[in-house]
């Protein structure tokens, strides 16, 4: 079945991790034998050429830079860092258009042309990304909005991990105050997607409060089952809903079981399995009393590999042991079609049209 993935870390993997992404997974595993900089070198789910495997032909493709912080000490030092950062990741998605591996989605017509392309039989199709932002620390002022905008850009999330510049994020709690509010306000002017992904529960309520335009949650798990501020509780998701808004559901271990310990817990040991998804994915349907809200929004190779993904995930291409899934526990092929694409696909279509 064809997937849309509402969430890819692409060119932070490209850039930080050093990963030539047009190689297989394998390949890159191999390369990686030996490193020990990051924890999960070698553990690799995510290229290029497993997606095509996947089927995976669209998804959402992050820039992603955030400023130093007391959770976040691994960022950047200033905005100017962050934003010039951003741009390096852009210009690599640029680079993978210009040897055809990837193709830039940011309107109707172009969404159309992707959909269309990827049934075309051909040897290598290109990976249609629409271009996010994870974190807005990179923003140094509202023109640099603009000018993202200009270059792409079609979806932005305030806050990453901790007190960001506009917002607070996971780990932290606090209000988007008035830099917050000017940026959510320019977000609708431009009609960008405002990916409420990661905001704080103070931070979510507020945005959800004085923001009026398009949202959707492209990462984010049920706090039902995982009692963390990472997860979103179940009036969270209702308001996601009644703004028609569509929810990414992730495969991070720790997201996925309560209790994980970081560097002890294995997907092994904790019971990791693609059934914490549907399990995700159904609970949210039972909140909508629809299969309407909900999607795919991996965060594969998010700063993690296969030491903290479901033991049944050994690449990205393994996503298609979905549908069944679902079948198995009472979805029709309309309601597994709708997750595993149409939905993200159905939001786009709106929100441009």
């Amino acid at each position: 079945m064809f997937i849309f993935d509402a969430h890819l870390d692409l060119a932070m993997n490209a850039l930080e991790w050093n990963r030539d992404l047009t190689k297989s997974v394998y390949q890159i595993r191999e390369s990686e034998k030996g490193m020990v900089d990051k924890p999960d070198r070698g553990n690799n789910t995510v290229s290029l050429d497993a997606m095509r495997k996947g089927n995976i032909g669209i998804c959402v493709a992050t820039q992603i830079a955030g400023v130093k912080n007391k959770i976040n000490p691994h960022g950047w030092s200033s905005m100017e860092q962050a934003w010039a950062q951003t741009q390096g990741q852009l210009i690599w998605y640029k680079e993978m258009e210009k040897n055809g591996e990837m193709y830039q989605i940011y309107d109707l017509n172009t969404l159309d042309n992707q959909i269309e392309n990827w049934q075309k039989e051909t040897k290598k199709k290109p990976i249609g990304y629409i271009l996010s932002l994870e974190g807005a620390d990179s923003i140094v002022n509202i023109d640099y909005l603009e000018k993202s905008y200009m270059l792409g850009l079609r979806a932005i999330g305030p806050a990453h991990y901790g007190p960001g510049v506009y917002a607070h994020g996971t780990d932290s709690n606090g209000s988007i105050g008035q830099k917050g509010k000017e940026l959510v306000k320019k977000i609708e002017e431009l009609n960008l997607i405002l990916d409420v992904t990661h905001l704080s529960d103070t931070s979510f309520w507020e945005t959800i409060e004085i923001y009026n335009g398009n949202l959707w949650a492209s990462h984010n798990n049920c706090r039902k089952f995982v009692n963390h501020n990472r997860q979103f509780s179940d009036d969270q998701i209702k308001e996601i809903i009644r703004r028609d808004g569509v929810i990414g559901v992730p495969l991070d271990a720790w997201m996925m079981v309560p209790n994980w310990i970081r560097g002890k817990s294995t997907p092994e040991t904790m019971g990791v399995t693609l059934n914490q998804m549907i399990e995700n994915i159904d609970h949210i349907c039972q909140l909508s009393g629809n299969s309407n809200h909900v999607g795919i929004g991996t965060d594969l190779d998010g700063a993690f590999g296969i030491e903290q993904t479901p033991t049944d995930i050994d690449t990205i291409a393994d996503l298609q042991k979905i549908p069944l899934m679902l079948k198995k526990i009472g979805f029709s092929e309309s309601d597994v079609e709708k997750v595993m694409n149409k939905n993200f696909i159905n939001f786009l279509k709106r929100v441009w049209k």
